[in-house]
């Protein structure tokens, strides 16, 4: 289920009422959880969220976050622990045993078969078809999986232990654990022993037609053999099926660290050369503050080779914000601070730091290198987007455009939609013969264009209501082309910038300005350049709800020169710009 990346649509704190809730359905799901247990794993002072999800194959799930660590998944009103809960309590689940080979398929999205699960003297752990159980590797109470059962204890000694054992949900290594804080497995060995019990037969490692010789191994190679693996997972892509591969298991593992060394070295080079290319080209002094997402979105990305692909988790730093603290501790080259909670800008550059001035600029880059001067102050024109309205061809409107090979989905230019239509009723003969300025109603445009009540009523249209008609159906989208970038298509209508005046305590009015960004707009530029005009203190502030959006806030009702600012400097069109109209009126004083 969480093979593939899932989409986030809410993020919310637990409230008390549901945190109570969720305890008592704890209890009632794993009763072998004691209420010590239970107080410690979810403690009543703690954050505990709740997160609702879309898996990839669009199954709604609900997940409950202590800590940022997701604990349990909710699906279809049926609660499971994540193997962040099992690793401290291991004991709450029934627990199907399978050999290491077969662990990595689990990985990798397949469910557990019958032939794959090593069975105890003992027998199966009593189950029900449907029970939440867990998934180990023989030598090792560590559970690296959580499924349902596909069949009962009974059913499995009835089946001759062939077919589906367990429907796997979760496991460890997938997206869901990687929306943790990415912990690696405890170890935990079997003290029992399992390996010993087990007969000598051959075992079909996965659904197809392999099968493997796998001789009872003693308690102890066992055990070093399921953490040997275990250890390896962590090394290895979901998916990626190596384990086993190799005849020298140590000499794999060394190539392997030394290709991950060998790719993280490429990517801190990459990434250096791009941070020193947007400083000595792209950032200019009258720009700083500058968010550093901001600087990594619209200046790093954009120095970067184009047979390249920059991406910091490639990197060794893995996060922007631990490679900017090294670039300012090792360089000195930048200073970065915290201006707004949550929200670092680089505040300082030393442009005549020795690294930056010895730095050439790649002559592959597609950037169009500006002169550099000492003081940073180097002026990069804005241009304004190129914006263009667009429209997506939907259900209904499908049959006009079918001749033309456009189907449902096809994003289309307003001329295009025209001249297709155009060419739809030519082909029809729709034209009135007395009238050329009207067209014909024939079946399919009655169906595509016409509302019921208009069916017995409307017997043809004019040419400017049917291509207004068709681009009514359709839906509408926009496209954005920023200079030397590749073209971005939306569905929608475009955010205008946002301009409103509030007032705070002791009736002081601040003006908000926000969407910039859709524009291409840096918002810490935008507030240094207001602040500057206007002599009034500005503040960035993240929009709540919205990733990589900030908002603009400057002390009273500056809507007026905040607006002659995007149009007359930045070149906005004025449809793009809301709230100009809440200026203040000029008029004299009495």
């Amino acid at each position: 289920m969480f093979v593939r990346p899932f989409r986030v649509k809410s993020n919310t704190a637990i409230k008390g009422s549901d945190r109570r809730k969720l305890k008592a359905d704890i209890t009632a799901a794993f009763p072998s959880l004691s209420a010590d247990e239970l107080s410690n794993l979810i403690p009543n002072k703690e954050d505990l969220n709740i997160v609702k999800i879309y898996a990839h194959k669009g199954d709604a799930v609900t997940l409950y976050l202590m800590n940022k660590n997701p604990l349990f998944f909710e699906l279809e009103k049926q609660l499971y622990p994540t193997v962040y809960v099992l690793w401290r309590y291991p004991d709450i689940l029934p627990k199907l045993k399978t050999w290491p080979l077969v662990v990595q398929k689990l990985v990798g999205g397949a469910d557990l078969m019958l032939p794959g699960v090593v069975l105890p003297s003992s027998g199966p752990p009593d189950m029900k078809r449907g029970d939440c159980c867990a998934v180990t590797v023989v030598g090792s109470r560590t559970p690296v999986a959580v499924g349902t059962a596909a069949v009962s204890s009974a059913e499995m000694h009835s089946q001759g232990m062939k077919g589906k054992g367990v429907c796997v949900l979760h496991t460890y290594m997938d997206t869901l654990w990687a929306f943790g804080d990415k912990s690696n497995p405890p170890s935990l060995p079997d003290a029992q022993g399992d390996g010993e019990a087990v007969e000598e037969e051959e075992r079909e490692v996965d659904e197809g037609d392999e099968q493997t010789q796998e001789p009872s191994p003693d308690s102890e190679t066992t055990t070093e053999q399921a953490c040997s693996v275990i250890e390896q997972l962590s090394l290895t892509e979901p998916g990626d099926d190596t384990i086993g591969k190799s005849q020298n298991p140590e000499e794999e593992e060394e190539a392997e660290q030394d290709s991950l060394k060998m790719t993280q070295e490429n990517m801190d080079a990459l990434l250096l050369q791009c941070f020193l290319h947007a400083l000595k080209i792209k950032v200019k002094k009258s720009e700083l503050p500058l968010l550093t997402s901001t600087f990594l979105r619209n200046h790093m990305f954009s120095c970067c080779p184009a047979e390249k692909k920059l991406d910091i988790k490639k990197s060794s730093y893995k996060k922007l914000s631990k490679f900017l603290q090294a670039m300012q501790q090792q360089y000195n080259l930048v200073r970065v601070k915290e201006l707004t909670k949550g929200v670092e800008s680089i505040v300082d550059v030393d442009w005549k730091n020795p690294e930056l001035r010895s730095f050439t600029v790649p002559a592959e880059t597609d950037v169009e290198a500006a002169p550099f001067q000492d003081g940073g102050d180097v002026e990069t024109p804005y241009c304004p987007p190129e914006i263009t309205t667009l429209y997506s061809v939907s259900a209904r409107v499908e049959p006009l455009f079918l001749d033309a090979k456009k189907r449902k989905g096809t994003i289309l230019h307003a001329a295009d939609v025209r001249s297709i239509v155009t060419e739809f009723v030519k082909r029809n003969e729709l034209v009135e013969g007395s009238n050329k300025n009207y067209v014909t109603i024939n079946p399919t445009l009655c169906d595509c264009l016409l509302e019921k009540s208009e069916y017995q009523e409307v017997d043809a249209l004019k040419w400017d209501d049917l291509f207004t008609r068709t681009l009514g159906q359709m839906q509408e989208c926009f496209q954005v082309t920023f200079s030397g970038q590749a073209p971005i298509i939306k569905k929608g209508h475009i955010e205008p910038i946002d301009i409103s005046v509030a007032s705070r305590g002791s009736n002081k009015k601040v003006t908000m300005i926000k969407n910039l960004e859709v524009y291409g707009l840096d918002p810490a530029a935008v507030a240094t350049a207001l602040q500057r005009r206007v002599q009034a203190s500005s503040i960035l502030q993240p929009i709540p709800g919205s990733k990589d959006k900030v908002l603009v806030q400057i002390q009273g009702n500056q809507i007026h020169q905040v607006g002659t600012m995007l149009l007359d400097h930045y070149k906005l069109p004025r449809k793009y710009i809301q709230g100009l109209e809440k200026a203040p009126k000029g008029g004299k004083k009495k």
